[in-house]
C-alpha cells in the first residue's frame, strides 16, 4: 500500500545537512576498523563504492527518466508498475526489487523520504547522499516540505501540491520529473544527461537544456 502525505506551506527551519559530520566520522572509523581486522579488502570496498557512485550511481535512473519522456508506452508501463518495466532496461535488482514511480506534473510535486531509517532504490539511484539518512530530513520532508524544498533552492509556485512518499523496505519510490522545456530535439542519452539524482527524489528539478550546452 502507498504511503504518502499532503502538505502546503509550512514554517522555515534548520537546513538538513546541519548534522551530518558526526554519521560521516562513524563511518570512517568502521570502514578503517574493518580493513585493520582483515574483514575487508580495501581494494574491494573502493570497487564496490565506485560501482555504485560512478557506474551505477543515478546513471540508471536517468535512463529510466529519458526513456519514459520519449516513450509514452513505456511511461504508462513505468507508472503502472515500476519494477518490470525498469527490468526493459536492465535496471533494478537487490534494494530495488519494488519500485513505484510517481509523476510530477504541473499540478503535484513528489518528494521521497524514509522516515523509519533509510532506505534508498541503490541500483537504480546509487548511493544515497548522506543528507537523505538525516533525522533533520526525515523529520522536515514531512512535517515542512515547502520549506525543505526552499533550503535546497527549489521554490515551487504556491498553486502546486507537495505530496510526500514514505519508502520503506518493502516498497521504495522514484519520482518522474517532468520534462524540461526546449528538449525537443534532443536524443535519449542527451535526456539523460539532464537528469540528476535530486530530481528522482524530488528535491530537485532536471537540468535546462541551456545548462549543458
Amino acid at each position: 500500500m502507498a504511503h504518502h502525505h499532503d502538505h502546503d506551506d509550512h514554517p522555515h527551519g534548520t537546513h538538513p545537512a546541519s548534522e551530518l559530520s558526526p554519521m560521516e566520522l562513524r563511518v570512517r572509523a568502521l570502514e578503517s576498523i574493518l580493513v585493520e581486522k582483515g574483514y575487508v579488502d580495501p581494494a574491494a570496498l573502493d570497487a564496490l563504492i565506485e560501482t555504485y557512485e560512478t557506474r551505477v550511481g543515478p546513471h540508471n535512473g536517468a535512463r529510466v527518466v529519458a526513456r519514459a519522456w520519449v516513450d509514452p508506452g513505456f511511461r504508462a508501463r513505468l507508472l503502472a508498475d515500476a519494477t518490470p518495466a525498469m527490468h526493459e532496461l536492465g535496471v533494478g535488482g537487490r534494494g530495488g526489487e519494488h519500485m513505484v514511480v510517481v509523476a510530477n506534473t504541473p499540478e503535484e510535486h513528489n518528494l521521497v523520504v524514509c522516515t523509519l531509517c533509510s532506505c534508498y532504490p541503490w541500483p537504480v539511484l546509487g548511493l544515497p547522499p548522506v543528507w537523505y539518512k538525516s533525522p533533520p530530513y526525515r523529520s522536515r520532508a514531512v512535517i515542512a516540505p515547502r520549506a525543505v524544498l526552499a533550503e535546497f533552492g527549489l521554490t515551487l509556485p504556491a498553486a502546486q501540491r507537495i505530496r510526500v512518499w514514505d519508502s520503506t523496505a518493502e516498497l521504495r519510490y522514484m519520482v518522474l520529473p517532468m520534462r524540461p522545456a526546449g528538449t525537443e530535439e534532443l536524443d535519449e542519452p542527451a535526456l539523460a544527461a539532464l537528469v540528476t539524482r535530486d530530481s528522482m527524489i524530488g528535491t530537485g528539478l532536471p537540468l535546462t537544456a541551456e545548462r549543458i550546452a
